[in-house]
């Protein structure tokens, strides 16, 4: 095996780990809202969604992509991914909690796990692709 495979490897599992982190965030931020609010599906996701986004990008950009790239620009990058998934995914599972009937938590694992495949992506591709292990270690 290479060494650019293996350092894929590795930045695929660092990426699974912190997701798994910033999912139990998600989840327990959700659960919270969910048993201590009267709200329906859409805001309890929404919130815990911005506050597990928030610590995975932190995370992932220091410690998956080492990279030095403007963080305002990477960070618009991936405000830009969730203009486009959080609306998709906040209608999509409303539906699906409110008007099929799917039980809330299996609609937020189910949209955690598309939102943990396409973010690798596009966070590999797309926000960090030209800047990966650019950053400094000390």
């Amino acid at each position: 095996m290479t060494d650019a495979k293996k350092k894929e490897i590795i930045r695929a599992v660092k990426f699974t780990f912190f997701s798994i982190s910033a999912g139990l965030i998600e989840m327990a931020v959700f659960a919270l809202l969910e048993w201590l609010t009267p709200w329906p599906y859409w805001p309890n996701y929404l919130i815990a969604l911005v506050l597990s986004v928030v610590w995975n990008f932190t995370l992932n950009r220091e410690f998956t992509f080492k990279s030095a790239n403007n963080i305002p620009v990477a960070m618009l990058k991936v405000a830009l991914f969730y203009a486009v998934f959080t609306p998709a995914s906040t209608i999509g599972g409303n539906y699906l909690a409110e008007t099929v009937g799917l039980n809330d938590f299996i609609v937020t694992v189910l949209n955690m796990l598309c939102n943990f495949v396409l973010e690798y992506l596009y966070d590999r591709f797309i926000v960090f692709g030209k800047s990966i292990d650019t950053k400094e270690t000390k």
